[in-house]
């Protein structure tokens, strides 16, 4: 009887399986779903929260848990799953700096959670991930934060930036870290101290009782290293950062704007994709 060994694929989105214009290509959807018929299973693994990846779980027509806020969410999308995790932030961070954001040069503050998005105002530039202008019940103040959420990202003024990190490192170093966004936006995340991509994928790997050498982790910035050190292979993008390229066991030999994912998974796991 031959035993075939499970191997776990996990997807980071933006620069990744996502090409430039934040869209799957269709090459994509059809070598991920021959990837699902032969057998592999493959989960998002994403910084974004659920509500800008679930679209993209349902058009991969996936099964799988979905990991979102660089893993500090596990979930199965659309439906309660009894092994859903979360990390969360202590609401009381996120009133300091509603209270200091002038002297912080806080220009936005938006906090998210499973079922949770709050701001203090729309931002018209908002990079696709946030609204323009805010219904009321999304205005974040002490009323409307109930809960403790488990991400809380800020836009800072370029020269503050810096301040900002130590400010936070200083005041709540021990419940949370700093991750400034990849890319030219002076955007910073806050999360929970210690949880990683890594902690999801760890996470999914117990979960489908897979080891480590049987994953392979595709990413191409600094939230993705983890992730990609914890798999088996981690694959860095054409267009990674050279941090990411520099540490993966391999790079795929085309971008994402080239259908990078797809054409590595069909070279190396022998995926037979009809044009």
């Amino acid at each position: 009887m031959i035993t075939i060994t499970k191997k776990l694929i996990a997807l980071d989105l933006d620069g990744t399986a996502l090409n430039n214009d934040a869209e799957l290509s269709s090459q994509t959807k059809a070598t991920i779903s021959q990837a699902v018929k032969e057998g592999y299973l493959v989960s998002i693994v994403t910084g974004r929260p659920n509500r800008l990846s679930e679209n993209f779980y349902d058009e991969l027509n996936l099964k799988t848990p979905m990991i979102n806020f660089n893993g500090n969410l596990g979930i199965l999308p659309h439906q309660a799953w009894a092994r859903e995790y979360q990390y969360t932030i202590d609401r009381e961070i996120v009133m300091e700096l509603l209270e200091k954001s002038k002297p912080l040069g806080l220009s936005l503050i938006a906090v998210e959670g499973r079922n949770l998005f709050l701001a203090n105002r729309g931002l018209k530039s908002g990079f696709g991930f946030f609204p323009s202008t805010l219904q009321t019940n999304q205005i974040l103040n002490q009323q409307s934060l109930k809960d403790n959420p488990i991400s809380i990202t800020v836009e800072v003024r370029p020269e503050l930036k810096a301040g900002l990190i130590d400010y936070v490192q200083n005041q709540f170093g021990d419940q949370v870290e700093v991750s400034p966004w990849g890319g030219p936006h002076p955007i910073v995340e806050i999360a929970t101290k210690g949880i990683h991509k890594s902690t999801g994928l760890k996470f999914l790997a117990d979960y489908y009782g897979i080891l480590q050498k049987d994953i392979i982790a595709f990413g191409d910035e600094a939230n993705d290293l983890t992730m990609m050190k914890y798999a088996g292979t981690g694959v860095a993008m054409k267009n990674a950062i050279d941090q990411i390229k520099n540490s993966a066991d391999d790079v795929t030999t085309f971008d994402n704007q080239q259908d990078g994912v797809a054409r590595y998974l069909q070279e190396h796991l022998d995926l037979a994709v009809g044009q």
